[in-house]
């Protein structure tokens, strides 16, 4: 096997707070706790979690928006990337915000070029070259971005990670800013993007739905530390831990009756400026038991399932 396109190694990000009192003592915000995974060229791996999981912080650390206090991650382009490119872009969750809304299209998606010193009549084929890809007509280069929907905006947004020609997507939950309506056609989208350039995607996802479409594996991240990764078939299939389980019981289903009582996960994620000892889901975990709350479990494969790791004392 060729070596993998992303190795993260137990890599933290743990913020200094600053200010008066307590918050002066070195108290610091473990955003995110270790974390080691990898992945494969053309692979999508699905990081998901509850909102303050780490999700996002992880994925600024891989599209190089933020650097790790520890651990280290490496990238492995299968091709030089020369001239100022990046084997890595980033798709953000609000496609209004990340557009400059003082810039044509043509000037926001060739920007990138323009940084690598490539010439405005050079910048500007390419510009068409990859709206042509995302499905949006060539008059739309001499637009600005409020004349687009939101669904249009994050195909500007996706063009625009595309123009580099990178190997890596970071897809910061590149969905849930869209009308349902227009989620699914950008999730198309994405898909033929992948197939027809091999592009991987670090997708970041709190909706079990789009990941199951779009994973091959799924990464689950619990207030900055990995609890599960696996195949997405496997996990959704048999989730290992009872934190996974307890999201996928928490996704609204038509016609399979009642969930069964206690399945539902209840109670806040506790802060990460103060992370519970141990096993840091054991504040909420339905199957908690005294070592849980003292040893923290390692992340490990399943006896019956080896491609299925958890990080639990009592894993299924």
């Amino acid at each position: 096997m060729s070596n993998p396109l992303l190795e993260i190694d137990r890599l933290s990000v743990h913020i200094p707070m600053r200010g008066k009192g307590l918050l002066s003592s070195g108290i610091k915000l473990r955003a995110v706790d270790e974390v080691s995974l990898t992945m494969q060229r053309g692979e999508t791996l699905a990081i998901v979690g509850e909102s303050g999981s780490g999700k996002s912080t992880l994925g600024y650390v891989v599209a190089g928006l933020r650097q790790q206090t520890g651990g280290s991650l490496k990238i492995t382009p299968s091709r030089p990337h020369q001239n100022g490119r990046k084997p890595v872009q980033i798709i953000f969750q609000d496609p209004f915000s990340a557009l400059d809304p003082r810039m044509t299209v043509e000037d926001i998606i060739g920007e990138p070029l323009r940084l690598m010193g490539q010439d405005r009549g050079t910048r500007r084929g390419r510009v068409l070259e990859v709206l042509e890809q995302v499905g949006m007509p060539a008059e739309a280069a001499q637009r600005y971005p409020h004349q687009f929907s939101g669904g249009q905006r994050q195909r500007l947004a996706i063009a625009r990670a595309l123009i580099g020609d990178p190997e890596l997507i970071v897809a910061d939950e590149p969905l849930s800013a869209l009308d349902v309506s227009i989620q699914s056609k950008i999730l198309n989208l994405m898909s033929d993007i992948k197939e027809r350039h091999g592009i991987s995607y670090f997708f970041i996802s709190h909706d079990f739905g789009v990941v199951r479409h779009l994973a091959d594996r799924v990464a689950v991240l619990y207030l900055g530390r990995l609890m599960e990764l696996a195949p997405a078939d496997e996990i959704f299939a048999n989730p290992a831990h009872p934190y996974t389980r307890a999201l996928m019981d928490a996704v609204p289903r038509i016609g399979r009756g009642r969930r069964k009582r206690g399945q539902v996960l209840k109670g806040e994620i506790p802060t990460p400026l103060n992370p519970p000892s141990g096993c840091v889901f054991h504040t909420r975990c339905p199957r908690a038991t005294a070592i849980c709350s003292t040893e923290r479990p390692l992340l490990l494969p399943l006896v019956s399932r080896p491609a299925q790791l958890a990080a639990c004392h009592h894993k299924e």
